[in-house]
């Protein structure tokens, strides 16, 4: 397999944040889209940006930007075949997204999604953490990770079967993923979950905390 390309998925609807764009709200002076991108750029090959609406706002980042091709809003799903296209017009076997929300994801996120995929034939793995505190106690079928849909390895050789699946209306990511024998990554959970991501206005207060001890 070779390297991954990057695929940033900012299509969501923020609603909890009164509407916009998440991505382009600030913390140590930067936006939260300039700090994921200058973690996942050090990972992949190429990085282009999953948003729908006017490009233009984005355009001081300096990347492509994939919008849905499904119409209607379809979820993370949507953002991942946007991804796998562009991804397969470049050549690409794969792509590792990451959410625009989330500026602390670990620094070696593809490094240890791609160990999870060795033998696989499709290279399918979704980022989990353990569930601790009140977590772990709560009704879940036994299962003991959170799983991170918007943090994963994706296959191009499986897109327009991700295509067929959201055209028939699939939205849930682990439906598909389990579908395809995918995997998880486990990942530490301590000091913090290093995929928290911002959703409300206490979350973003938050994540300027984290920033500042980091």
């Amino acid at each position: 397999m070779n390297t991954p390309l990057g695929v940033i998925l900012a299509g969501g609807l923020a609603t909890r944040m009164g509407g916009g764009d998440k991505g382009l709200l600030k913390i140590g002076g930067r936006s939260l889209l300039s700090h994921v991108i200058d973690r996942l750029s050090q990972q992949v090959g190429r990085l282009a940006l999953n948003a729908n609406g006017d490009p233009e706002r984005f355009a001081d980042l300096n990347l492509p930007v994939l919008p849905d091709t499904i119409e209607g809003f379809a979820g993370p799903l949507a953002g991942v075949l946007a991804g796998l296209d562009w991804a397969a017009e470049q050549g690409a076997d794969s792509i590792v997204t990451a959410a625009a929300d989330t500026p602390f994801f670990p620094r070696d996120l593809v490094a240890r999604l791609t160990d999870a995929a060795e033998g696989q034939t499709y290279p399918l793995v979704l980022a989990t953490t353990p569930r601790t505190g009140d977590e772990a106690l709560k009704s879940g079928g036994g299962k003991r990770v959170n799983r991170h849909p918007t943090f994963g390895l994706w296959p191009v050789a499986l897109r327009d079967d991700l295509r067929d699946a959201l055209n028939d209306g699939l939205r849930k990511v682990v439906l598909w993923t389990d579908k395809h024998d995918g995997r998880e990554a486990l990942f530490p959970a301590d000091p913090f979950d290093p995929f928290f991501n911002v959703n409300t206005p206490d979350d973003l207060a938050r994540a300027q905390e984290l920033l500042e001890k980091a």
